[in-house]
């Protein structure tokens, strides 16, 4: 059995960012972190789906 990450400080690299977002825009990304393998926390699905999108445009 895989040992899970531990509660901690949070990288030094890092820093928290606030943002309101409407319902169906929680569901969409909770539906979305449902079809992933490993089903990441809603921080971690939009970190996923920003990164993709930077991506996309070219912007990383």
């Amino acid at each position: 059995m895989s040992e899970k990450k531990k509660m901690g400080r949070p990288r030094t690299d890092t820093e928290p960012v606030m943002i309101r977002m409407s319902q169906d825009m929680i569901r969409a990304i909770d539906d979305r972190r449902r079809e992933e393998p490993d089903l990441p926390t809603r921080p971690e699905m939009i970190r996923r789906l920003l990164a993709d999108a930077l991506q996309m445009s070219g912007d990383d």
